[in-house]
């Protein structure tokens, strides 16, 4: 089966399995007892936050564990906004951040926070002008993610975080969750101040994150509890997650240069293959810089599930955008915002490829299909798609 699907999630490494085992098993002991199994468990933690701070340049007293990258992006955008209310109520994000990020901000503007929604150009770039324009002396954070997830731009975040230091106090949080293991990411030459990861995108399990906390960033916990995790993320951690988070992060660093060159000449592959055996097709963000692993395009005279459906029925898993949204009805927010008109991102498919992806699997994909899209445009409604 052609899995291409690893934007949404990634299959684990058998090298993180084996590193989890003996944390599920005989070192099962809570990490904050003081007897042998918790000592175990409490050393098996700290390196793994060794390891994912090497990762992506960090210290290691930077890095936070978590639930997940949804509950990171949580705590980074929530935590230093209630923490910081006295000297603003001013959020800067754009509109094609996940919506871990984007319900966080509605919510605290149900809150009594400001929040401005940045716009982007058709291939999902921000405008660092309007940018540098929007900030204000009561802005206190501004959220821009390194990588989005349903069309693998790369945003400018560099520039981003100079021109907000440059021109105001805010501090600023970039959700990176799809940039490990696609890009060489380093924080520190970055200069954000907060930034998301999750596991699961990189072999590693689900249910377990972080989130990078610079020293002496300002942040209030939102679970409380315990005190765990510098008292950031109360709760007892789920170490045999984070361990298997430490191994894939190692893993995802040591391969990424390797990786993304290899995945970069497979995705264009899929994008040259699509455009030649099927018409009337739009590649998203095409001229814009892009992870080597994620290709978008929307097809006209297609619905997106009717696509999905039979592609599964061939034994080909992909996606139409975000999978944390697959449910809706709606078109992809992102597609929105960045001008595509709504009956052709109701066609959007995304392909998305990982470690395990070969060059068969391109094929048997690119094989099968031409003949399930010459099929759903013969029975499509004219409406659908731009038909």
């Amino acid at each position: 089966m052609p899995y291409l699907d690893y934007a949404a999630t990634t299959p684990i490494l058998d090298e993180v399995l084996e590193a989890m085992a003996p944390y599920q098993r005989q070192l099962f002991g809570n990490p904050s007892s003081v007897y042998e199994t918790g000592r175990e468990g409490k050393k098996g933690m700290e390196e793994a936050r060794d390891l994912i701070a090497a990762a992506v340049g960090a210290q290691p007293a930077e890095i936070i564990f978590t639930g997940g990258g949804t509950e990171a992006d949580n705590l980074a955008l929530k935590g230093p906004a209630f923490k910081l209310r006295s000297q603003g109520n001013h959020i800067i994000t754009t509109a094609v951040e996940h919506h871990a990020v984007l319900h966080s901000a509605e919510w605290l503007e149900k809150q009594g926070f400001r929040v401005t929604f940045l716009g982007v150009d058709q291939n999902g770039l921000i405008d660092l002008e309007r940018l540098k324009s929007a900030l204000t002396k009561e802005t206190i954070l501004v959220s821009i993610m390194l990588v989005n997830n349903e069309v693998g731009v790369i945003e400018p975040v560099a520039e981003a975080v100079r021109i907000v230091k440059e021109n105001s106090r805010a501090l600023f949080h970039s959700d990176a969750v799809q940039a490990l293991g696609k890009l060489k990411v380093n924080l520190d030459e970055l200069g954000v101040d907060l930034a998301s990861f999750s596991a699961h995108k990189v072999g590693g399990p689900k249910g377990t994150g972080a989130l990078f906390v610079k020293r002496g960033t300002p942040i209030e916990p939102v679970l409380h509890g315990g005190g765990q995790e510098r008292d950031l993320r109360s709760g007892t951690p789920n170490v045999a997650g984070i361990v298997g988070f430490g191994v894939a992060a190692q893993i995802a660093a040591k391969e990424v240069e390797q990786e993304a060159e290899r995945l970069t000449d497979m995705r264009d592959q899929v994008q040259e293959g699509i455009k030649a055996s099927i018409e009337r097709v739009h590649v998203n963000a095409e001229d814009a810089p892009r992870i080597g692993n994620t290709l978008n395009v929307c097809i006209e005279g297609v619905e997106g599930e009717s696509l999905l459906l039979m592609l599964d029925s061939k034994e080909v898993a992909a996606s139409s955008g975000s999978a944390c949204t697959s449910g809706s009805l709606d078109p992809s927010h992102v597609l929105m915002a960045m001008g595509v008109a709504p009956e052709l991102a109701h066609g959007s498919l995304r392909v998305s490829l990982g470690r395990a992806t070969t060059s068969d699997d391109i094929d048997d994909f690119t094989e099968v299909l031409p003949a399930i899209v010459d099929k759903l445009r013969s029975i499509a409604p004219r409406s659908v798609g731009g038909r």
